[in-house]
């Protein structure tokens, strides 16, 4: 069972999403770090990369399969985590504090209003 946290919105492609004031804070869910196994790699969008909502921004390599992460809502990347470039395992163990990327959404409530909330995700799922 996944720890879903209900402040959080979700895309179908496992990535979540949190508005931090103007920003939007990305990562991927429990589920999805479940699935990957243990996390051996994180490839990060470039800052200043511009990307349409569902667009790949950059992929999660695991022992298992590489992952692409796509980006859950439109705009443009202003920072990435730097830690996981010295530490992708920490999307094992925290995958809802160790966020991948922030943007500077384009269309930030039209966007996150089509992800899903913490039941609709949990529903995808499966549980």
């Amino acid at each position: 069972m996944s720890n879903i946290p209900a402040d959080l919105r979700f895309a179908e492609s496992h990535e979540w999403a949190k508005k931090e004031g103007d920003l939007i804070v990305v990562g991927i869910s429990e589920y999805a770090q479940d699935a990957l196994g243990d996390v051996v790699f994180v490839e990060m969008p470039e800052i200043g990369k511009v990307f349409a909502a569902g667009d790949a921004a950059g992929v999660v390599e695991s022992v298992k399969a590489a992952s692409d992460i796509y980006s859950p809502v439109a705009g443009e990347v202003i920072a990435v985590n730097e830690e996981l470039g010295a530490e992708p395992e920490l999307l094992n163990s925290t995958p809802y504090s160790a966020w991948i990327f922030k943007l500077k959404p384009s269309n930030v409530d039209a966007d996150l209003a089509k992800l899903l909330d913490a039941a609709g995700y949990k529903a995808a799922i499966g549980e």
